[in-house]
């Protein structure tokens, strides 16, 4: 019998699922069960704990046919139970490390209580951090253990299911059971402490739980706040049939009207159509139960007798400082846009649609490949390009340059039907209805993006200067968000919270390493000036943004002279007109990066990978990283110049055991990479899925052969004999 059962029920998390099911997996004290219901979830959720459980024994996965809650969720759970406590865990919350070890020794200290109350700490989206539980209401005093009635305190914390350990006994006994409908912790915790005969306290955080930005119940259906009402009602209905406990009555008065005021002053937790009509809930909801009132505070008295508009004014001045800042960024900006919200005002141009690869270089990148396929399947669109003459290096004639920043640009922007681009299309924008925006990102994520930048992840360095205020009114356009795997879905639907759909469809970029020859091989390296018979090393270093343009990673040059004759060193960066990144894949041999996102592109080439990690704990602390690459690299890993140039003359870095590192890496990474990712992508949008190819199987795809070289013919691959691709089932 493990000593913790841990229920999990999963709804609609799958970017947060993972994080949640490790932390209780690699817990110190490894006494538990990990119980994890399937509540109806249509997205991920279900895989990720069949994976997980494949993984370890001591989790048991159950499935609810439909979305039942996370209330019918729990019981689920519990009738599943062995343990002696349970504990609750929200999907997206996490327990926090040795949090097991510090509840079995205090369970052990205080002679096992029916209930164990620690604390916990909030993480918001936004980069805020703050203890859950007011200061030294959980300090240990004599007794240690106790009746609620002598720790009344305790009533002041959330009603919540998950910051505490109950003795699963207990609850048999006590009959307690999760009631239906939303915010079903309250009356189960007010049932749980008032029946308990053995209460203790943990004065440590235990549990990280995480406030969603986006995603959560209530922000899909706010409605489902007015539970609250019948959970309340619940509540008291139990004192009635407890007449023993009646005394608490003034104080779960106060506790409801607390909990009720804090929902119609707490900025975005009620939209405005339901404000007016919730505080007349909650003023009728208090005339009920009046009868247990007491001692009333005048915003209790304020919200019973229904004046809302005297109840406002009292949140007002505590609102004052917050709409000041809001009225300042929402002036930031507006005198230069007089021309666009003039041109937003005519209809918008159905065939027309705008795409973008700031920073990138050139006509490149998931936006180009996407223009090219629209170009290609839609007969009588419009496709314009934004971005300077270098931006631009490489446009194809009959698609128009539009200068960021002109009257063209804006007027584009406000009439385009569709909009696509890996970055930010224009600080000011603000997506019309009917207006299609899609982020495609610039790669497959290794360093941290977006919120997980945020200073409370423990990386706040490289997100210095990232204003994530607007960062989240940018990704409030999104209207689809590209993914090349399961992997950057994860990532980005935690880092970029939003209600977009994401499109895991493989990365467009990539579709012409797929369908590449062996003529484009060779005239990639002939335009590149590669000798006929050297090793061409693509060299490619991650940004440091935080070195602000400082040299960093290896002089290019001086790996050159490093390696001598034989070797041609490429240069990694940004793509340009003569020289996009693609056509530099094509012609290398082996790439040497650090951390760069292009070591997931040229994964989909089978060429050796060799991965230079000379400051990579630097790297991690610095920046943050969604895994350790040093584990699963896609080739070998060398540590300074030294051993790269052994390394490389050696012929280490083509050698089974670093092939056997490639495909593995290409299998995690790169799924459904095979040629059809653009028109996947495409079809989607532009067309409604009509007509949508299917993913190619792994084993009948075709890419681009490996560089030639006269004296000794092709650099074989382990995986040198592949057929055209055909079509597969469909993945979507």
């Amino acid at each position: 019998m493990p000593r913790f059962s841990i229920i999990v029920p999963a709804h609609q998390a799958q970017a947060y699922l993972p994080e949640c099911l490790e932390s209780v997996l690699t817990q110190s004290f490894p006494d538990l069960e990990l119980i994890a219901v399937d509540d109806g979830s249509a997205d991920a959720c279900g895989g990720l704990l069949a994976e997980a459980a494949a993984g370890d024994r001591r989790m048991t996965v159950l499935r609810l046919a439909e979305r039942s809650g996370a209330g019918a969720a729990r019981n689920a759970g519990l009738a599943h139970a062995r343990g002696d406590y349970l504990l609750f865990l929200d999907s997206d919350d996490t327990l926090t490390p040795g949090a097991l070890q510090a509840l079995a020794d205090r369970l052990t200290e205080t002679a096992d209580p029916d209930v164990l109350v620690f604390d916990h700490e909030r993480t918001y989206w936004y980069g805020r951090t703050d203890r859950g539980g007011p200061a030294g209401l959980l300090t240990h005093h004599e007794p240690e253990v106790f009746l609620a009635r002598d720790h009344p305190g305790l009533l002041r914390l959330p009603p919540v299911a998950w910051n505490k350990a109950y003795r699963r006994d207990f609850v048999a006994r006590s009959g307690l059971r999760f009631p239906p409908g939303a915010h079903e912790g309250v009356p189960f915790t007010w049932w749980a402490l008032l029946t308990a005969e053995a209460v203790a306290v943990l004065d440590r955080v235990c549990v990280a739980h995480r406030r969603r930005r986006s995603g959560g119940q209530f922000a899909q259906a706010p409605r489902r706040h007015f539970d609250l009402f019948g959970q309340y009602d619940r509540v008291f209905a139990f004192l009635e049939d407890h007449p023993r406990l009646a005394r608490w009555r003034p104080v779960l008065y106060r506790r409801m009207n607390d909990h009720l005021t804090a929902l119609i002053l707490a900025p975005g937790a009620l939209p405005r159509s339901l404000r007016v009509e919730f505080f007349r809930r909650s003023s009728r909801q208090c005339l009920r139960h009046r009868s247990a009132a007491g001692r009333t505070e005048l915003r209790h008295l304020l919200l019973r007798l229904g004046a809302r508009r005297t109840f406002r004014l009292l949140g007002t001045a505590g609102g004052l400082r917050r709409r000041a800042r809001a009225a300042g960024r929402a002036v930031h900006g507006t005198a230069v846009r007089f021309l666009y919200r003039l041109h937003r005002r005519r209809p918008l141009d159905s065939a027309l649609a705008v795409f973008a690869a700031p920073g990138e270089g050139g006509y490149t990148g998931d936006p180009a490949a996407l223009e090219a396929a629209a170009r290609r399947l839609i007969p009588g669109l419009r496709t314009a390009w934004a971005g300077t003459p270098q931006e631009a290096a490489g446009l194809p004639d009959g698609v128009r340059r539009l200068h960021p920043g002109s009257a063209a640009h804006w007027r584009a922007l406000a009439r385009a039907t569709y909009l696509v681009t890996s970055g930010d299309v224009e600080p000011g924008l603000r997506k019309r209805p009917g207006q299609t925006l899609v982020q495609t990102h610039r790669g497959t994520p290794l360093g941290r993006e977006g919120l997980d930048l945020v200073q409370h992840t423990g990386h706040p360095v490289a997100g210095l200067g990232t204003d994530f205020a607007a960062l989240l009114a940018r990704i409030d356009d999104w209207g689809y968000s590209l993914s090349a795997n399961r992997y950057s879905t994860l990532a980005r639907e935690r880092a970029y919270p939003g209600d977009y759909t994401t499109l895991e469809y493989g990365a467009p970029r990539n579709d012409v390493l797929l369908r590449a020859t062996a003529a484009d091989v060779a005239s990639a390296r002939a335009e590149l000036g590669v000798p006929r018979d050297a090793v061409a090393v693509l060299y490619a270093p991650a940004e440091r943004e935080w070195l602000r343009g400082r040299p960093h990673g290896l002089d290019r040059a001086r790996l050159a002279r490093a390696l001598g004759p034989g070797f041609f060193v490429l240069d990694g960066g940004p793509g340009g007109a003569r020289h996009p990144v693609a056509r530099r894949c094509l012609a290398a041999d082996v790439l040497v990066t650090d951390y760069a996102p292009l070591m997931f592109d040229f994964a989909n080439l089978d060429r050796p990978i060799v991965v230079h990690a000379d400051d990579w704990a630097t790297y991690r602390a610095t920046r943050g990283t969604y895994f350790d690459l040093t584990a699963a690299p896609p080739g070998p890993v060398v540590r300074d110049l030294a051993a790269l140039v052994r390394l490389l003359h050696g012929g280490g870095w083509r050698t089974p055991d670093s092939a056997a590192l490639r495909a593995a890496f290409r299998a995690r990474f790169c799924p459904y990479d095979d040629g059809h990712a653009a028109e996947r992508v495409v079809r989607a949008v532009f067309l409604d899925g009509t007509g949508l190819p299917p993913v190619v199987p792994p084993e009948l795809r075709r890419t681009a052969p490996p560089p030639e070289h006269p004296a000794r013919g092709r650099l074989v691959r382990p995986a040198d004999s592949r057929t055209a691709p055909v079509a597969g089932p469909a993945r979507t």
